[in-house]
């Protein structure tokens, strides 16, 4: 249960896990911010909340991960002196074969999902130096590789691979800000999480962002013995984000196989464990952003 003071943001807020990590956490009593680019996809999941969540304090900023220049205004638009937890959710998967870039040149769907977290992250920095930074990762990273050389994908794109890559960024850029935190001797807790399998047809309706028929659900039932919803899909980051007993550096991701159940506690693995490649991401992030890379000592 949060405290009645917590003050939360959630990065994509208005759709998918991330709009079901918004309203856990308002029922837990959580003051929450729906960061979103879409004022009226917004202004939709606020009400979607507010109707099940009587008294729910939620509120939006308009946030563009993709485009870096605009990531300063979107943080001193958010009225508050402090923020408790930054869930860092959001994210795109492009489809087709063609290669996207933000505004700044950046592939899009790195830049986006790594690129736009890491800069908000430094941004958020001197109101979230005592708050948790949570992670959201992806189980599929646990076999992606990251190539140093080729971030942007310019030699190779494919839209699936691409994804995994920048999930695989997000979760040790999660793991590197753990060690630099810990070396610091902070008081902040970074928290990586993954949501497992999570599957549309088997989350429930939150009209007007999704709607589920009956039949989408039947057809669904046999993938629901190793998948889960999106609802379901929210909790470890709900988990990592207010239980008390959760420590900076650790992974979180469902119990079942790592696609469904309750948050458990895991052990990073293989390229999750690549300290050295996080190190390295890190001051490339911090290269690629204009991100003093020592934001965090910094203050």
């Amino acid at each position: 249960m949060a405290n009645q003071s917590t003050i939360a943001l959630v990065t994509g807020g208005n759709a998918g896990i991330g709009y079901f990590v918004a309203e856990q956490l308002a029922t837990t009593g959580a003051a929450v911010v729906l960061g979103s680019r879409d004022p009226a996809k917004a202004a939709s999941a606020i009400g979607a909340i507010q109707a099940r969540v009587p008294g729910a304090r939620v509120t939006s900023v308009r946030l563009d991960l993709a485009d870096l220049a605009s990531l300063k205004a979107s943080v001193d638009a958010l009225d508050m002196p402090r923020l408790d937890v930054a869930v860092l959710n959001a994210g795109v998967l492009l489809e087709g074969p063609k290669r996207r870039e933000t505004p700044a040149g950046h592939e899009l769907t790195f830049g986006t999902n790594h690129l736009g977290h890491f800069a908000l992250t430094a941004l958020l920095w001197p109101r979230l130096s005592a708050g948790r930074v949570v992670t959201t990762g992806s189980f599929t990273a646990r076999s992606a590789h990251l190539d140093l050389d080729d971030l942007q994908s310019t030699r190779a794109f494919a839209p699936k691979q691409t994804y995994e890559r920048a999930k695989l960024a997000q979760m040790l850029f999660g793991f590197e800000l753990a060690r630099r935190l810990e070396e610091a001797d902070s008081g902040a807790l970074s928290v990586v999480v993954h949501p497992g399998g999570a599957l549309n047809a088997l989350t429930p309706s939150r009209p007007p962002m999704h709607s589920r028929t009956t039949g989408q659900l039947l057809r669904a039932v046999p993938a629901g013995v190793l998948l889960q919803g999106k609802h379901a899909g929210a909790r470890p980051s709900v988990h990592a984000a207010l239980d008390p007993s959760v420590r900076n550096g650790q992974l979180w991701g469902p119990r079942f196989f790592g696609l469904r159940g309750k948050p458990r506690l895991e052990t990073p693995k293989g390229p999750l464990a690549d300290s050295a490649t996080g190190r390295r991401l890190w001051d490339l992030s911090a290269e690629l952003t204009g991100v003093d890379p020592d934001f965090v000592t910094a203050l």
